[in-house]
Formats: structure tokens, sequence, C-alpha cells
């Protein structure tokens, strides 16, 4: 047995049986043992395992002198979601193998794992397409590779590991081929004699290289090679297979051959590709070049790329260079995240020796075609944009995003470069299907941002990228700008918020604003009044208030607002306009600007460094092109006022974003460990509008971080906003099924480096709390409040859960979790006392718990009894028994599957025969949905009239 590896194949994405292959190359040079036969195991992983057959040898001399295939295939059914590892083991492993110990006693092992989860999708594992067979020779560098593939289009990653002899166990006393044993002169034993000898393997393309070997045997490696699948954001482990194979090393006099491929590249879809691979031997030896790849093997209707020679030949090395011909028209159906790896090998033919091969791995990555723009229409009235573009070239694309910047920032991607870059400052706005439900394009949008209407003064661009379908993924390149003519500025225009002071009580923050010079005059005769009011946090109006007396003057468009935290708090201002009309003297507001927040400045803390980003959410641009644009970085000693610090970075905003990394590279000085340092900066921004003068200036507040900090925030104390049940039956609606839980808390003395808070979340108090990592920014939240609306931010289904927050500085230390605080549901259940099974009144016809459910249908006109107050809440379970007078039990009813937990009893007993009118006893087992155990179960007694 020379090597062997299993593929699994799922057989359809709708059932659990997978078609195993079993594949070995086999030695037939003084043997007639066969794959398969007594004692050869195939363990499906499940507990389950058969005998696999004694299969005959095909030969295959175009791989070599002794070289047979052999391959066997069964179909197998599995019972569930689970890890399975499925191995092959038999007893014909080489005797002679030199880097382990009695290899003809050791059982050849292989291995290869699955993993059925419907959170990963279906799934099928790698296939290899190059044969383990080349041989090596002494003193020269050998190298192979699998030409390996996801036939799903995952990602995959190669690992070498010890040889098993059965499932965990590895073989005797293995060596690695490099190993000192082998070697005469170990400190000289690579190919160049420049030092010691390597074995290793590439874990992105998967090239095994041996340089060199050193003494003349049987040798046995083995590897595996892992599948990635990215779920949401995250790459998960899908499977692996382990190829074991062995390498025959030779004494012989040759020098390996080499290939000149191109440049990895990527190529639209619709290009054709044509390249040319070339071979030389130093020997002059004639050589073969070969081609593996899975775009060679797809179907003639999906456009296979194609290579000549093929079948290959030796061609001559000298005096001209041995040629492959590359050719691929690709397709839309070729895209994918991942690029495809087309393995070449070159072999060469010598006279004296072993036949010696070099690998090289040529990765093509086929992108999505730029969507293109018909027309970007503002309406003025609504300020909105209606978007149109063309139907998209490539229908097998999934979505189209949409993306939305203030001002226009010219870009061309690279070839390789999909997607919408961060640097360019967009934001997604609108992620749209690329066809409705009937397969027609959709080619239109509408954005309104949000509902508030677009910023007057600003100018918007926007751009597209098309998004490919999981698992295989990938994105165009993004599409040229469209932009608008800027909004009119009818309403007033914040351009400065700007942080004066640093202080927890005295600090300062000046708002300016530009007034509506395009406000319909005739209308709105004036002279106009301003408010400016205030709210925390970057956006929202949470703590809202107005922050000055009265009213401004049209002309008195700057307000210094005073007294505030602005160290530990973010702050968001509008300004309301006030005017008189034509056809009344009277003042009123009439519109209010767009909100605009202060610049909130992060540092956290590193060894021998301080990393810096900050943020503001304002109506304008901060990454803009328009010289002057770079941000300011102004840096101090601890103890430092905003006028002490000095300049240390300009940075442009377009190349290096919103972030700095001070490692005192300014002036050359390292930064000290047990130094604080205070940080500041300025922020450039603008709207895109001639008439409002750019840059826009605006400072952050002062931070001071201190290098290497391990000294954890003190442990915060919370508090969530309970829910008042007498109150909630009065106001929810029955079948309310979205809600969210309020949380806050107060920043302590010992908050001064806080960057924020993380929130856990747990289903009772003593649960397993987990962290909310979708929570604020990168599951950090900056505010003093949260509010729970689950993950997709659509609501919670309950209001059952407990939580604790935990403090983390800026240097990522993170407190003690603090104390739990819970909120509950407030369930209820009852039940009537009379139903009327057939006297014709279908709305009291059944024996049902209270609901809003409408029984009888449009048409009957029922009117549900008292529904807001009484219907069933938060009940996940029923069961329901029912006693006629002597105590013996007519009815019982038990609720899921498509059992509901209303009953709607019809008066019949456990037989389906009427009962007889009367009055009847129940007892009702309810569960609830809350975070109490001890109020989860209920059992209700009483008693029914059932009138006939």
């Amino acid at each position: 047995m020379r090597a062997g590896e299993i593929t699994v194949e799922r057989v359809s994405c709708n059932s659990l049986t997978f078609k195993i292959t079993v594949t070995v190359f086999t030695n037939t040079i003084n043997t007639n043992v066969l794959f398969g036969g007594e004692d050869d195991w195939l363990d499906f992983g499940d507990g389950t395992r058969m005998l696999v057959p004694e299969t005959p040898n095909t030969l295959r001399p175009d791989l070599g002198e002794g070289i047979a295939t052999a391959s066997f295939t069964v179909f197998h059914p599995y019972a569930g979601s689970q890890e399975y590892t499925i191995s092959y083991s038999e007893p014909n492993r080489n005797e002679g193998v030199v880097n382990m110990d009695g290899s003809v006693n050791t059982r050849f092992y292989i291995e290869t794992k699955i993993i059925i989860d419907p959170y990963l999708g279906c799934n099928n594992t790698p296939k290899l397409l190059v044969p383990p067979i080349d041989r090596a020779c002494t003193g020269v560098a050998w190298f192979h590779n699998p030409g390996a593939y996801d036939p799903d289009g995952d990602s995959i990653s190669y690992e070498m590991v010890i040889p098993f002899r059965e499932k965990n166990t590895t073989v005797f006393n293995y060596k690695d081929p490099a190993d000192a044993k082998f070697y005469t002169s170990f400190g000289t034993g690579n190919e160049t004699g420049t030092g010691p000898p390597t074995f290793s393997i590439n874990a992105v393309d998967g090239t095994i290289t041996w340089n060199s070997p050193g003494m003349s045997g049987e040798y046995n490696i083995a590897f595996i090679i892992k599948e990635w699948r990215s779920i949401n954001g995250r790459w998960i482990s899908t499977g692996f297979v382990r190829r074991d194979m062995q390498i025959i090393v030779d004494d012989c006099k040759n020098e390996r051959p080499d290939l000149i491929v191109p440049e990895d590249v990527c190529v639209e879809a619709g290009t054709t590709l044509n390249a040319t691979i070339f071979g030389t031997d130093p020997d002059g030896d004639p050589v073969k070049i070969e081609a593996f790849s899975e775009i060679f093997n797809f179907a003639p209707i999906q456009s296979p790329a194609t290579w000549t020679p093929n079948p290959p030949v030796f061609q001559p090395s000298t005096p001209t260079r041995a040629e492959l011909k590359f050719q691929w028209k690709t397709l839309c159906s070729h895209i994918k995240e991942q690029p495809y790896p087309v393995v070449f090998k070159i072999t060469d033919k010598s006279p004296t020796g072993s036949r010696l091969v070099t690998f090289k791995t040529w990765f093509i990555r086929v992108v999505g075609p730029a969507p293109k723009w018909v027309s970007a229409n503002v309406n003025l009235a609504s300020r909105q944009t209606n978007l149109q573009w063309e139907s998209y070239v490539c229908q097998n694309a999934q979505t189209m995003q949409v993306w939305r910047r203030v001002d226009s920032f010219e870009f061309e991607p690279d070839s390789c470069q999909t997607g919408m870059p961060e640097f360019l400052g967009y934001s997604l706005i609108a992620t749209l299907p690329v066809k409705d439900v009937n397969n027609n394009p959709i080619t239109t949008y509408t954005d309104t941002n949000n509902g508030a209407g677009l910023s007057p003064g600003a100018k918007y661009c926007y751009r597209l990228v098309a998004e490919y379908p999981r698992p295989r993924g990938g994105e165009s390149y993004v599409s040229a700008e469209i932009c608008t003519d800027p909004i009119l500025v009818d309403e007033p225009v914040i351009t400065n918020v700007t942080v004066d002071r640093t202080g927890t009580t005295d600090g300062q923050v000046t708002v300016r604003w530009t007034k509506p010079f395009d406000i319909n005059r005739t209308q709105y005769p004036g002279p106009l009044e301003y408010e400016v009011w205030r709210a925390t946090g970057f956006a929202g109006n949470a703590g809202l208030t107005k922050i000055h007396q009265g009213r401004k003057s049209e002309n008195d468009t700057t307000i210094a607002d005073v007294g505030l935290n602005t160290r530990d708090q973010i702050y968001n201002y509008r300004v309301i306009l006030y005017s008189n009309t034509a056809s009344s003297p009277a003042y009123a507001a009439i519109d209010t600007s767009s909100t605009a927040s202060t610049v909130r400045l992060g540092a956290q803390s590193e060894l021998k460094k301080i990393s810096l980003n900050w943020s503001a959410f304002v109506p304008w641009s901060n990454v803009i092109k328009t010289e002057p644009n770079e941000h300011l970085l102004y840096r101090g000693p601890g103890g430092s006022t905003e006028s002490d610090l000095q300049l240390i970075a300009s940075i442009d905003p377009t190349t290096g974003g919103l972030s700095y990394i001070d490692e005192g590279q300014h002036n050359g000085v390292p930064l000290v460990d047990t130094e604080e340092y205070c940080y500041r900066v300025m922020t450039r921004g603008g709207y895109g509008n001639p008439g409002i003068k750019e840059p826009l200036e605006n400072f952050s507040q002062m931070v001071c971080a201190q290098p290497n900090d391990s000294i954890p925030p003190c442990k915060p104390t919370l508090a969530v906003q309970l829910s008042d049940c007498e109150k909630f039956f009065a106001t929810a609606a029955c079948g309310q099924g979205s809600f969210s839980n309020t949380l806050s808390w107060v920043r302590d003395d010992c908050a001064a480096d806080i960057q924020g808070y993380k929130i856990y979340r747990a289903a009772e108090e003593n649960g397993n709390y987990i962290w909310l990592d979708r929570a604020g920014t990168n599951g950090i939240v900056m505010d003093t409040f949260f509010v729970d609306n689950g993950i997709d931010g659509n609501g919670l289904n309950t209001l059952a859960y407990c939580y604790k927050i935990s403090a983390v500085d800026r240097s990522n230390n993170e407190s003690e979790l603090s104390d739990p605080v819970c909120n509950d549901n407030c369930p209820y259940y009852e039940l009537p006392n009379v139903f009327t099974p057939d006297d014709g009144n279908d709305c009291n016809a059944l024996f049902s718990a209270f609901s809003n459910r409408n029984l009888g249908g449009e048409e009957s006109g029922c009117t549900p009894v008292d529904t807001q107050t009484r219907c069933a809440r938060f009940v996940q379970h029923v069961v329901f028994r029912v006693y006629n007078r002597w105590g013996k039990e007519v009815y019982n009813y038990e609720s899921g599957s498509e059992r509901t937990i209303y009953i709607d009893w019809d008066g019949r007993d456990n037989d389906g025969k009427d009962l007889a009118a009367g009055v009847y006893f129940y007892v009702a087992e309810v569960t609830f949905d809350s975070v109490d155990p001890a109020k989860r179960n209920k059992n209700i007694k009483g008693w029914v009239h059932l009138i006939r």
C-alpha cells in the first residue's frame, strides 16, 4: 500500500445519505496483495463498520512502473446532526519504511471527518487530483502537491500530521523525513549545501517541500486538508481529509526540472484567459508538463478550461523551452470568493535515474462585473434619492448592496480588489435581492435616509456591489460612482460640533451651523430663529435638552455648551428652525437640522505603544480628498490641558483610516510604560457643497492612556427596567411577540479610562451568560444604557432574561462581572367556566383559553371576551385533563406540534363521543416562560358547565 484517502459526497441536501469513496495507490511489483479483504475495515464513525471486499487493481502505466489504483464506494445513511470520523484500516503497509519502526506489522490507516450540522449547510469533502506517486533523489529537493479543491467553494488549508495506525494512535517511533538520523552531514543537508534539511507543507497551496532527502529508502508521511466555511463572518472548520503516502528515495544523478508560471490573477467573469507555462531542465532532459484543477473538469456547458498538449507528452527542453498552452473562457457561474488553484507539474525523463518533478500553483480568481448605473434623481420636496441601475449581467448573484457617502470620492479598483473598500468612507444603506419572487430583476431603490430624509447641504454619492450566494460566495467589483447635486439648504446645516474642553463637570462643546440660505423667503419671510438641543450618545434622543434660554436670532449661528461631562459622554446636537409665514405672523417650528455628534477618541494601551481610533456620527463626511484633508493628532504628558498638547501626526483618512498607532515615531523616542500620555484629534470634513466652506474642523475630547496597563476597572452596578405587569396587560396587544429590555448603569469614580461595557445575557439568574458581541461597536457599548432588541434588532420573543455587564478599559482589561439583574415576563392563562358545543353559536362552541382569536370566522360577529387583560400570554406548554363528577378522566389534551396552548375542546371524550351536558372538573398543568424556575409551572383547577 503506497497511499490513500477517503472522500465523501452528500447525495442530497435533503438527505443524510453520503457517498463514501476509499481510493488507494498500490505497488504491484513482487506482490499480488489486493485492496480490501479480510481484516480491511471501513468504519463509518457512527458505531457501524463493514469489511471492504477484495477489489482488483487497475494498472496505471501512465503513473509509472508498478503503480496501480483501486477504489471502493459505498452509500451510507447517518442518523442525525453530529461529527463523524470515517476511517479505513488494513494490515498491508509496506515493509522497510525507514522513518517508523515495524512498518510491515503496522496497520495502514486513513480517515476523513465530516460534520452534519444544519447551521453549516450542505457540505462535501475536498477532492484530490494529483496522484502521490513521485520518487525522489538524494540531495535534490522533492515536491508533492495533492491538487486539492473543495467542490462547494469552501476555503481549504493544509497541515502535516504524524501517520496513524488506528484512530488517535500514531505509528511506532515516527521520525520526520528531515531528521538528523537520515543524514551524514545534517548541517549542510539542503539542496545547495548551505544549511540543514527542511520538510514542510505550504498551508495555502498545499505544496510539500523536502529540501532535500538524505538517505535512500522508503519514507512515510501524512497530511490533512482542512475545509473552512465562512458563517456570519467567522471561519468554521467543517471537516478534513487525511492522505497517507510513501516517498521512495533513490541514489541517483539528476537535477530537477523547473516551471515558469504566470503571476496569480483576478479576471472579470466573461473574460477569456490565455497563458503559456514554460518548462526547463538543467540537464537538458525532455520534460512533460501537466495541469490539475477542478476548472478542467467542468461540464462542456460550463465552459471548462483547456490545456495542450493533452494528454501530456515529453517535449525537448532545449534549445527552446517546453510549453503548455492554457485557455479558459470564464462565465458568471465561475464567480466565487476563493481563487481556483491550478497545479502544474513538470516531470523530467532522465536516462540515468529516477524521474524528478516540480510543482507550482497558479491561483485564478473570477470576479463579478461591476454593476452599472442608470440614474440618481433627487426629490427635493421629500429629500430622497431615486436610484436606478441596469439589470445585473450575472443573474446568479444573490443580492445588490447599495452604498452611500457624502461628497465625491474618485476610485478605480485594482483587478483583485472586490467589494467596497473601507477607506472610501461609504456606508451600506440597503441590501436588495437581485431578482424578485417572480424572477424579475430589481433595479431601483429610494434612499430616504431611514425615513429621516437626506441632510440639506450634502452632496450624496452612491455605489453598488453585487454579492453571490454562500458557500461559494464572492463579490463584484464596486460600481462607478453616481452623485446628486447638493440638497437645498432650506434648514440649518450644522458644520461644527467641537470639544473645547475635556472635563467631567466643566467640559465645553462649541456648535456652529449655516443658516438656511436656500429657504423660500416668500413663504418664510423671517427673520428666522433657532433653538439648539442636545442629547447623549452618537445619535438618538436620550436626555434630550434645550441648551439655552429663549431662541437665537437668524445671524447668531454659534453657541458654546458648558458644564458638560465631555470626558465620559458623547453628545449629539440638532438645531430647530422657527419662522413666521406669509400667511401668519406667529412663529412656529418649521424644520430641524440633521443631528451631529462630538468626535469620540479612543485609546487602547499595548506594550510600548498606544492605539488610537476616532469616530463621529455627522451629516458630513470626515473622509474627503479636497486638501487640506489630514486629521491632526496632538499629544502631551499626563496632566496636560488642551493647550499643552503638541502635534505629533497628520493622518490622511483616505489611506490611513480613522486610526493611528503611537510608538513614539514622530520624535524617535519610545513610549515609557510607566508614563501617561494624553491625546486629542482634529478631524477635517465637508459636505461637497461649494456654498459651505471646507474643511470643517472639529476636535475630539482629550483622552489619556498608559502603555502596558494591566489593571482592570472596577466592577459596575447594573439596573434593568422591570416589567410592570398591570401596565403591560393594559397596553400590550394580545399577540405581541416582539419585546425589548432596557439596561442602565452609572460610571463610577474609577472609570477614567473606560472605553465601554460588555453586555452578557442568560435565560435564568444562575444560567450560562453569553456575551452579546453584536451590541454597540464590536461588542463594546459606550453609552451608560443599552436596549436589548435581540440579535437581529427585530425584538426579543421574551422579556425573561438576566443580564450582567463588565467594564472594559482602553487596554482591553475587563472588570469583574456585575451582579445579575433579571427581567421577567407577565404570564397569564385563564379558562372559561361554560361552553355550548352544539347550540349553533360558533363563538362559544369550543372550550378555549381566553385569546383574541375570532373562532367564529370573519362573518360570525363573535367578540372575544376582554382579550386585553385576560388573553393567554407567555405560555409554553399545557397538559389538560377533564373529570366527571365521579372522578373518572373523560378527556385529556397536551399541547405540542400542531396542538395549540388554547385547548379548543369540543365537548367530546377521548373516544370521540359527545359527553352529556353537565358540570365537569378539570386540571390544567401550565408551563410559563419565566426567568424564575419557581414560577414556571402552575396547576389550574376548576370546573366547566357543558351546555347542550
